[in-house]
């Protein structure tokens, strides 16, 4: 939009502009200021407004704009250092809108999405879990901070997406302890076009009619078998590693060498797990998914 233009550019001016402003801006105050026509800039406005970024006031035949509360603008890749001791100090010491402010700021300011997740959200997971596992937190703050963390997870599956058919995913928390790293690989996955299945903490489903279950739902997600199928299992314990993976690979077996499962989780070195992939690291999973995809192609 606005031809040499930057959508990022104009976003930081703007925050500029508005930043220390508490009367607020016209339209055609901040064309000027900016330096960009008044049609032009009136369209830039309603986007931001539409993303969070700014509030309007109609005053008489004059409407004023207002830079929401929060707002920053970011220059990345130079400032990925500052996202990830903001992010833990909003989430530890601040407000849930904060923590998800900050997440939305840096999207808006081009930042890329899976590095916001594996460098900047993720690692706030095991922070939280150390504050806990020291006394400093109780049960109640833990869950709170979860919540906090799952809702910033929440912000990238929210982006309108192309998906790509002959890219699905299904992704399994094998339990409790598993959900956030499971959300974690979700938004990755959506970020990066795959169609994505979450089917959360799947602890209660241990039983022995699982496989019958989920065949039910490959055949559902994945009916004419375009392209590839992985499906993720993440787990804490070697035990729901071993079940969901002894579930799934006869199913494996029927449909085909495209459908391919990943397990993600620490294991015995005495443990003989059938996999695609073993690992203990998300990063390493999504570049192999990434590497598989593309040879399908």
């Amino acid at each position: 939009m606005g031809k040499g233009y930057s959508t990022e550019s104009i976003r930081a001016k703007l925050i500029l502009s508005l930043k220390n402003s508490d009367t607020g801006m016209s339209g055609v105050e901040i064309s000027k200021k900016i330096g960009i026509n008044r049609i032009t800039m009136s369209k830039y406005l309603k986007i931001f407004a539409a993303e969070g970024l700014l509030r309007q006031k109609n005053i008489g035949n004059v409407t004023l704009w207002f830079l929401e509360p929060g707002q920053e603008s970011f220059n990345f890749p130079d400032d990925y250092f500052k996202v990830g001791p903001a992010y833990l100090e909003y989430l530890v010491k601040g407000t849930d809108e904060q923590a998800q402010s900050l997440i939305r700021n840096c999207l808006h300011s081009g930042a890329t999405t899976n590095r916001l997740i594996l460098e900047v959200i993720f690692p706030a997971v095991d922070h939280i879990q150390n504050l806990f596992d020291d006394g400093k937190i109780g049960t109640a703050e833990l869950n709170l901070l979860k919540t906090t963390i799952s809702k910033s997870f929440q912000i990238f599956n929210q982006l309108q997406i192309v998906t790509d058919p002959k890219k699905n995913v299904v992704v399994i928390a094998a339990d409790s302890q598993s959900i956030l790293i499971s959300e974690a690989a979700s938004a990755a996955y959506h970020s990066e076009g795959w169609r994505v299945s979450h089917l959360g903490d799947m602890s209660s489903a241990i039983d022995v009619l699982f496989d019958l279950d989920f065949q039910k739902l490959v055949g559902k997600i994945w009916k004419q078998k375009p392209g590839i199928l992985l499906v993720i299992i993440f787990s804490h314990s070697n035990e729901g590693l071993n079940f969901f993976a002894n579930s799934i690979n006869p199913i494996k077996g029927k449909s085909g060498k495209n459908l391919k499962l990943v397990l993600c989780g620490k294991t015995s070195k005495k443990s003989k797990i059938n996999s695609d992939l073993l690992s203990d690291k998300l990063e390493d999973i999504l570049q192999w998914s990434k590497t598989t995809a593309d040879n399908l192609k």
